[in-house]
C-alpha cells in the first residue's frame, strides 16, 4: 500500500503546503487549489492513492494540471467544470478510459488539481509526479527525459473552449500549448503525457505526494514531536537534505507577465547572520537562480524555495512582497535531472543564464571551505 493511503479533506492543506515548498515558488496557487480539492472531496468522498509500482499495462494514467502565468491564475480562478471536461476530452481523443490521475508536477496548485479531478471522477491518484518539483515549461518532465513524447494533449478553459493537439515533441507541445494558453487569457487546464501504467512506472518520481504531506505536517507543527515556529525551517531542511542559503528582507521585486509566464527578480538584503550581504533571486514562474553577493548560490534544476522566516510557510513568486522577511533554502533535485539530458532540458543554459550548473551541495561545500 502507498505511504499515503488515501486523501481526505483534512489531508489537503498539509499536501498543498508541502507541494508549494517543492513547487519552488510556482506550480499554481496552493490556497485556491486546496479549496477546489476540499470541495470535491467533500462532495464525492476521499481519494484513494496508488503506489507507482502498483501500476500495470492495463492502467491508463492521466496527468492533469494548470498551465499559464501564476499571476493570472490567482485572479482568474480555475473553473470546476474544466476538470471533468479535460478528462472526458482526452478519453474521447485516445479512445481509452482513465483508470487513475496523477500530478504532472508536485507544485502547489498543480498537486491539488489532480486530487480534485480524482474525487470528481471517482478515480484513484498516483502517489508520484513527473518532475519532483515544479518547472515552467511543458517538456520539462521525466517522460521527456526518457524519450517519450507528449502524446495527445488537451487544453480547456472556463468558457468551455476545448483544444486537442498532437504535437510532434515536447518542445512543440510547449510552444503550441503556451500560445493557446495566452489566447485563453493566460491560464488553462491541461492534460499531456497520458500513458499506460508501465511507462508511468518507468518515468514517474514516486511518493512525492507523501513527501509533500510530511513537509506540510512539519510546517504546521503536526509531527509526532512538537516543533516550535522558529525551529520548523531547521526541521524542514533536515527532512529534505536542504541547505539554508540566506535570511533577508525583500528590498525590491520586479515582476511581469510575459509570453504566458510570470517572470522577474527579487533582491534581498541580509538580516541576522547575513546582514551586509545581498541575494538576488531570478524566476520564471519558479525560482531558478540564486546569487549571493553576485556569486552563484543555487541554480535550476536544483530546488530553491522562499519561506516565511517566522513560521516557515512557502511564499510563491506571485505573492512575494516588498518588506517580507524570508529564509531561502535550496535542495538537490531528483537524480534524473542531473543527467546530460536533464540539464539540457531544465538547466541554467536553457533559461539563458550564463552560469554552469553546480550541485547545490557542492556550492555550499565550496562556500564553507572559503569561509
Amino acid at each position: 500500500m502507498s505511504a499515503l493511503l488515501r486523501i481526505a479533506e483534512a489531508d489537503v492543506d498539509e499536501i498543498a503546503l508541502g507541494a508549494a515548498v517543492l513547487g519552488t515558488g510556482g506550480g499554481g496557487d496552493p490556497h485556491v487549489g486546496s479549496l477546489i480539492a476540499k470541495r470535491m472531496i467533500r462532495l464525492n468522498g476521499a481519494v484513494t492513492t496508488l503506489r507507482v509500482d502498483e501500476l500495470t499495462a492495463d492502467d491508463f494514467v492521466v496527468p492533469i494540471g494548470g498551465i499559464g502565468a501564476p499571476s493570472v491564475s490567482v485572479e482568474r480562478i480555475q473553473a470546476e467544470s474544466e476538470l471533468l471536461q479535460a478528462l472526458r476530452a482526452i478519453e474521447r481523443a485516445v479512445g481509452r478510459k482513465a483508470t487513475a490521475l496523477m500530478p504532472i508536477e508536485v507544485g502547489g496548485g498543480n498537486s491539488m488539481i489532480p486530487i480534485a479531478t480524482a474525487a470528481a471522477a471517482g478515480l484513484p491518484i498516483v502517489d508520484g509526479d513527473a518532475m519532483g518539483r515544479a518547472f515552467p515549461e511543458a517538456q520539462m518532465v521525466t517522460f521527456h527525459l526518457a524519450g517519450y513524447g507528449p502524446g495527445t494533449t488537451v487544453l480547456v478553459d472556463h468558457h468551455g473552449n476545448e483544444v486537442v493537439m498532437r504535437p510532434v515533441g515536447g518542445a512543440w507541445s510547449e510552444r503550441l500549448a503556451r500560445a493557446v494558453t495566452v489566447e485563453m487569457g493566460g491560464s488553462a487546464t491541461m492534460i499531456d503525457y497520458a500513458y499506460d501504467g508501465v511507462i508511468v512506472k518507468e518515468c514517474a518520481i514516486p511518493e512525492t505526494l507523501s513527501l509533500a504531506r510530511r513537509i506540510g505536517r512539519i510546517l504546521l507543527g503536526r509531527t509526532d514531536a512538537a516543533i516550535k515556529d522558529d525551529a520548523r525551517i531547521t526541521a524542514l531542511c533536515a527532512e529534505l537534505d536542504a541547505v539554508r542559503l540566506f535570511e533577508g528582507k525583500v528590498a525590491d521585486i520586479q515582476r511581469t507577465v510575459e509570453g504566458g509566464f510570470t517572470k522577474g527578480a527579487a533582491e534581498l538584503h541580509g538580516i541576522g547572520d547575513d546582514r551586509g550581504s545581498r541575494m538576488r533571486l531570478d524566476f520564471q514562474n519558479e525560482m531558478l537562480l540564486a546569487r549571493r553577493d553576485g556569486v552563484l548560490a543555487a541554480v535550476t534544476p536544483d530546488l530553491i524555495a522562499v519561506l516565511d522566516l517566522a513560521t516557515g510557510p512557502p511564499i510563491t513568486t506571485e505573492s512575494l512582497r516588498y518588506g517580507a522577511r524570508v529564509a531561502v533554502i535550496a535542495m538537490p533535485c531528483d537524480a534524473k535531472w542531473r543527467t546530460p539530458v536533464g540539464l539540457a532540458t531544465a538547466g541554467p543554459a536553457h533559461f539563458g543564464y550564463d552560469v554552469e550548473w553546480i550541485p547545490v551541495e557542492g556550492l555550499m561545500s565550496g562556500r564553507k571551505a572559503a569561509a
